[in-house]
C-alpha cells in the first residue's frame, strides 16, 4: 500500500512512519525539510508547506497514495485544504485528533460548565459545544509562536474528514501522549525534581484521585498503522489510549514514573485546602479524562507493543538527555512544596 504521511517528522509522526515500513507499506512524507527525523532509508521525502499543500497536487496525483495519514490537521482549514488536494487522487484520509474533543475535556478545564460527564468516554460520548478551545481575546498577533492555536480545533477537523462523501475518512482521538521527543515534555518536571532528590511530590485530594488518558508514543505509532493499513477503519472514529482498567489515577502515576526514574521519595497527599495555589493544577479533579480504547481493539486488533514499564523507561531517559528549558515558576513550586512537608 502506498501512503503518504503530512507531517511525520516531530513528535508521533516518526513512530508512525516506521511502523508503517514495518508493516511493508511504501511511505512517502510530505514536510517543510526543517526537521529530518530518523525515518527508515526506504521513505521517500516530498517537501513544501502545508499551508501551500494545493501547489503539490501534481506530485500528490503522482503518488496516487491509497491512503494520506495527516499528522497535524490542527483546523477546518487545514482539513479542507487536505480534502481539496487529494479528492480524487487518494483511497482514504486518516486524521489525527485529540481527546480534547470531548466535553469532558471542557468540563475537566472549566470552559464549559455543567456536571461531570460519565466516564469511560466512548467515541459516541459528547464533544465540546465550545469551540476553539485555547483561543485568545484579543487573538494573538500572526508573529506568536502560539498563533496557531486561535484557529485550533479538532472538533471542526472531524467534520470535513467525515463529511466528505469522495474520499472516505478515519479519525483517531488520541490521550495525553508520552515518550521520546516530546517537546511538551509532559514527564519533563516530574523527572527534574526526582532527579533533584526532592524528598516528596505533594498533591491535593481530590487531584491525586484523577484519572487522565495517556499512551506511550511507541503505541500510539502502532495504533496509527493500523487504522492506515485496514480498510475497514474507513467512516470510523477510534479512541487510542491505554485501556481504561490500566489507567491509573494520578497519585500511582507518580509512583510509576518515580519507580522508572530510581526515585526514593513518596507521595503526599494533603487536604485541598492545604495545597498551596503555586501547586494547584487548574483543573477540575471531578472529572476524569477516561478515553475507552475499546473499540480499536475489538476492530482492528490494536495491542501496545511496548509495556508500560518500558515505555516509562524510555521516556525518562529521553527526558534525561533532552532536558526541559529552565521553568521560571519551578523555585516557587518547589519552595511551596517545602512549606507544605515542614507543616506536616
Amino acid at each position: 500500500m502506498k501512503v503518504l504521511v503530512i507531517g511525520g517528522t516531530n513528535f508521533i509522526g516518526p513512530d508512525a512512519v516506521r511502523a508503517l515500513v514495518a508493516a511493508g507499506h511504501a511511505v512517502t512524507v510530505f514536510h517543510r525539510g526543517r526537521t529530518e527525523a530518523d525515518l527508515p532509508p526506504s521513505v521517500d521525502h516530498l517537501h513544501g508547506d502545508r499551508r501551500a499543500l494545493a501547489d503539490h497536487r501534481d506530485a500528490v496525483a503522482r503518488l496516487a497514495p491509497d491512503v494520506v495519514l495527516d499528522m497535524v490537521p490542527l483546523s477546518g482549514a487545514d482539513a479542507r485544504a487536505v480534502v481539496e488536494t487529494c479528492r480524487g487522487l487518494a483511497g482514504r484520509l486518516v486524521a489525527i485528533s485529540s481527546g480534547d474533543a470531548y466535553r469532558a475535556f471542557a468540563r475537566l478545564t472549566g470552559t464549559e460548565p455543567g456536571p461531570p460527564d460519565p466516564v469511560p468516554l466512548g467515541e459516541d460520548a459528547p464533544l465540546r459545544e465550545r469551540r476553539f478551545p485555547y483561543r485568545s481575546d484579543p487573538h494573538r498577533p500572526a508573529d506568536d509562536p502560539r498563533a496557531w492555536a486561535d484557529d485550533y480545533d479538532k472538533i471542526l477537523v472531524e467534520e470535513v474528514v467525515l463529511g466528505e462523501p469522495t474520499l472516505p475518512g478515519t479519525v483517531l482521538r488520541l490521550p495525553m501522549v508520552y515518550g521520546e521527543r516530546d517537546r511538551q515534555h509532559r514527564l519533563g518536571d516530574l523527572v527534574r525534581r526526582m532527579d533533584a532528590g526532592r524528598p516528596a511530590v505533594v498533591l491535593g485530594a481530590a487531584g491525586s484521585r484523577l484519572r487522565l488518558a495517556r499512551a506511550h508514543v511507541t503505541n500510539v505509532g502502532a495504533a496509527i498503522a493500523l487504522a492506515v493499513g485496514d480498510a475497514r477503519a474507513a467512516g470510523r472514529v477510534y479512541n487510542v489510549a491505554d485501556p481504561v482498567g490500566d489507567i491509573p489515577d494520578e497519585a500511582s502515576w507518580t509512583r510509576l514514573v518515580g519507580a522508572a526514574a530510581g526515585w526514593s521519595g513518596e507521595v503526599v497527599v494533603v487536604p485541598d485546602d492545604a495545597l498551596p495555589e503555586e501547586l494547584a493544577t487548574g483543573v477540575d479533579p471531578a472529572q476524569d479524562l477516561l478515553m475507552d480504547s475499546s473499540r480499536i481493539r475489538a476492530e482492528l486488533g490494536y495491542a501496545e507493543p511496548v509495556p508500560r514499564a518500558e515505555a516509562l523507561a524510555r521516556a525518562v531517559a529521553w527526558e534525561r538527555a533532552n532536558p526541559a528549558p529552565p521553568d521560571p515558576a519551578a523555585a516557587a513550586r518547589d519552595a511551596a512544596e517545602d512549606a507544605v512537608l515542614a507543616a506536616q
